[in-house]
This record gives C-alpha cells, sequence and structure tokens, in this order.
C-alpha cells in the first residue's frame, strides 16, 4: 500500500507518534534501550536517554535533589538536602554542586582526593549525614585516569541506608527520605571497566556516545528502578516523563552498536592498550630520551585508565631530593613546572593532538583543578598534558611522539636552563 505521510508538523517517523511510522521508530528506540539495559544488566525502563553525558549528570544530581527538597517542603521540613563528591569531579558535576551550594539549595562536601588522585572510601563514609541524599563519585577521571573505588564507595553507602532503621522510616527532623543514593560519572569507564550496575552497586550512572567511538550529541543515564528523579525539563512525556523533547533515534541505535563493539572488544584493547601506555611511560620516566627535566607521572601509577597518561614537566634543577617513585606519582617535588599549553601548541605543530585539560574547561585561563587538587604546590600557570590513546594509537606513533618531546624541550632549553 502507498504511504502518505501528512505528520510532517510532528516530523518524520516521530517516536511519539501511533501511526506505522512512528510505531517503526518507537520499536527501534525500545530495542536499542533493552540492548544498553542488557550490557548493564539492568531493567530496560532503567534506561534513560539524553542529549550527553552532561545532560545525564545535571539530570541525576538535580533530579535527586530537586524530588529530596519536595518530600521536605511537603512534609514542612526545613532541611536542606546534603550532597557529597570529590574535588576532581567532571565540570558537568562540578559545576552542579557549586550550583546548588550557591543557591542554597543543598548542603555540599567536597571530599579532597589523596595525592595519587583517588579518594579514600573512609573519608566517603565520614562526609555522610543524616540528611545526605546523593553522593557522586567518577568511576574514572577524565584528566588524569586514576580509577576510583566505585564498588567500597557504593558499600559504604549501601550499609549507611540499612543503619536508617526501620527500612524506608518516616521523614523525621534532619532524615532523608529514602537515604542516600550513589550516582557515578562513568563516561571516561566504558571503554575500558566492568559496566554492570548491579556488581557496581550504583543507583545512577551515566554515560555518552562520543567517548565510546559512537555518536556525538547522545547520552544515557541508568537509574534504578528505586530512585525518584524530578524532571529537570518540562514539556513532554517522553522517557518516562524524565527527559522531554524528540529522541534523537539515529543517535540512540548508534550509541547502542558502539556500546556492544565496546563491549566486544574490550578486553582484547585494554591489554594493548595497558601494554603501550606501560611502555610510554617507561620511556618518559626511566630512560634518558629525555635530558635536563624529571618527568613526573600524575595520577596513581596502576590504578589508572589503561589509555591514560598524564604528565608534567619538571627542570631538573627545581627537583628536591626524593626517590624516583616519588617523583613520578604526585609527591616530593617543588613544582616549577613547564608551562602546559606552550607544550600543547608545540605538539600541535608537529601533528601530535593533545591536551593540558578538560576540554569543557579548555578555554579558560589557568592551570587544571584536577592538577591543582594532587599538587597543591604547583605554579598558579603550570599544568599538565594529558596523552589519552585510542583504538588507532600504535607503538611508532608514542616513538614519535617521544622524538618530538626531545626537539621541543631542547628548542626550550631556555625555559628551564
Amino acid at each position: 500500500m502507498k504511504r502518505i505521510f501528512l505528520d510532517y508538523a510532528s516530523s518524520y517517523a516521530n517516536p511519539s507518534a501511533i501511526h506505522k511510522e512512528g510505531v517503526l521508530a518507537r520499536r527501534k528506540i525500545e530495542k536499542a534501550r533493552e540492548g544498553i539495559a542488557r550490557i548493564l544488566g539492568a531493567q530496560s525502563d532503567e534506561i534513560i536517554f539524553t542529549s550527553s553525558g552532561t545532560e545525564s549528570n545535571n539530570l541525576a544530581i538535580l533530579g535527586v535533589v530537586n524530588q529530596a527538597r519536595q518530600v521536605n517542603q511537603a512534609r514542612q521540613v526545613n532541611t536542606v538536602p546534603h550532597i557529597v563528591t570529590t574535588n576532581i569531579e567532571h565540570p558537568s558535576v562540578l559545576e552542579v554542586y557549586k550550583y546548588l551550594e550557591k543557591t542554597g539549595q543543598a548542603e555540599v562536601t567536597y571530599v579532597p582526593v589523596e595525592p595519587n588522585g583517588i579518594v579514600d572510601p573512609k573519608k566517603i563514609k565520614e562526609a555522610l549525614r543524616l540528611n545526605t541524599v546523593l553522593v557522586s563519585v567518577m568511576y574514572a577521571n577524565n584528566e588524569i585516569g586514576t580509577i576510583q573505588p566505585i564498588t567500597e564507595i557504593a558499600k559504604i553507602i549501601r550499609n549507611f541506608r540499612k543503619s536508617l532503621t526501620p527500612p524506608n522510616p518516616p521523614l523525621t527532623k534532619g532524615r532523608a527520605q529514602g537515604g542516600v543514593y550513589f550516582h557515578t560519572d562513568a563516561c571516561q569507564a566504558v571503554n575500558y571497566l566492568p559496566i554492570n550496575v548491579s556488581k557496581l552497586g550504583v543507583d545512577l550512572m551515566t554515560f555518552n556516545g562520543s567517548k565510546i567511538y559512537g555518536p556525538k550529541g547522545v547520552g544515557a543515564l541508568y537509574k534504578k528502578r528505586i530512585v525518584p528523579l524530578e524532571p529537570i525539563m518540562h514539556g513532554g512525556g517522553q522517557e518516562f516523563g524524565l527527559r522531554p523533547g524528540t529522541e534523537n533515534l539515529p543517535a540512540i541505535v548508534g550509541l547502542t552498536r558502539a556500546l556492544e563493539i565496546t563491549e566486544k572488544m574490550k578486553e582484547k584493547e585494554v591489554k594493548r592498550l595497558t601494554k603501550l601506555r606501560d611502555y610510554f611511560i617507561s620511556q618518559l620516566v626511566h630512560s634518558n630520551i629525555l635530558t635536563n627535566v624529571r618527568m613526573l607521572i600524575n595520577g596513581d601509577l596502576t590504578s589508572r585508565l589503561p589509555n591514560n597518561v598524564n604528565i608534567s614537566i619538571v627542570p631538573m634543577d627545581n627537583i628536591r631530593a626524593a626517590p624516583r617513585s616519588e617523583q613520578s606519582s604526585g609527591t616530593g617535588v617543588d613544582q616549577s613546572l613547564i608551562e602546559s599549553e606552550l607544550l600543547v601548541l608545540e605538539l600541535d605543530a608537529r601533528g601530535i593532538a593533545v591536551s593540558s585539560k578538560s576540554a569543557c574547561k579548555s578555554e579558560e585561563i589557568g592551570e587544571s583543578y584536577v592538577i591543582k587538587a594532587i599538587r597543591p604546590e604547583a605554579s598558579s600557570v603550570a599544568g599538565s598534558i594529558r596523552f589519552s590513546l585510542g583504538r588507532n594509537t600504535k607503538k611508532e606513533d608514542i616513538d614519535y611522539v617521544l622524538r618530538s618531546l626531545k626537539h621541543i624541550l631542547e628548542k626550550l632549553k631556555r625555559w628551564y636552563n
């Protein structure tokens, strides 16, 4: 039968429409949702599609806090929700926390990470209060690649919830309804780390397409069924009433396919990149390829993503006596570092694309707040260089980077003599 489409005002094949084109589009979205849920070990109605990891983080944080505030208002309780995070989160988490704190919508505790870039779970436990409603700790850091102890933190939060006896107690002064929920930003982790939400123990988890070689402009939020969320946008009932707006069908299908490919090749790719990463680090830190400078590896040397090498470059004259192990893990140095933006530009001129901090902060002047958190003694103009390896990275690429760095530092010798 010939089809005559006269629903252009709604957009072609709108998944919310009940005609054939809309129904077929809806089926593809639900198939994609089921595919992602299967990989995550979740239920299909626990997957919410968004436009990005940033939106997913905002929905998770604001959704929990707004819901808690509504419950408090309904019960005429003046308690302000309390939320916890670390001081090295992605801007799409950290800036939301700062906004909620600035506007008085939430009390915030920023737990500092250790010098190796990893948060101590005991400090998360110490930060919990009766009115705590959310803890957000990223799975892996986007700048220094450190992997956070997510399962340990999840266990702490579960035990804290159990301590609020009896289960789901009526709201009393100072006590959060339903206890505290745990959110993790897993955008950087999905390529390389286990993402079964049940095994991780998380209540909310963010990821997106661009970090897994999928389409840009699409993300997802895993939301455990028990977590009450208040939508942060209004105007439609899509995505279980939590994310209004016509779904981006091509991007959603692309995100699902990218995740499927990632899972299939994850084990092999992790081994390959770990080998490349360790070779790169050994050549930077322990060889004589680069003279007159010392390469400091930012973040833990072992509990880090297999594709991340983040360095600071220190002139030898500025290093005080300290064991080499300390000099490569964030302690024991008097840091007068070579300016990172200069190195980024020098490398770019040689065909090598790297970054000095999060892309979301790249236009802002000054050092990376992540590096500042683990190296508080660093110069205000100093920073770091992040090399992030990928599926197309080969050993010859690493060798070319090492040679280029040598030439650049020889050129800039006047900066550190």
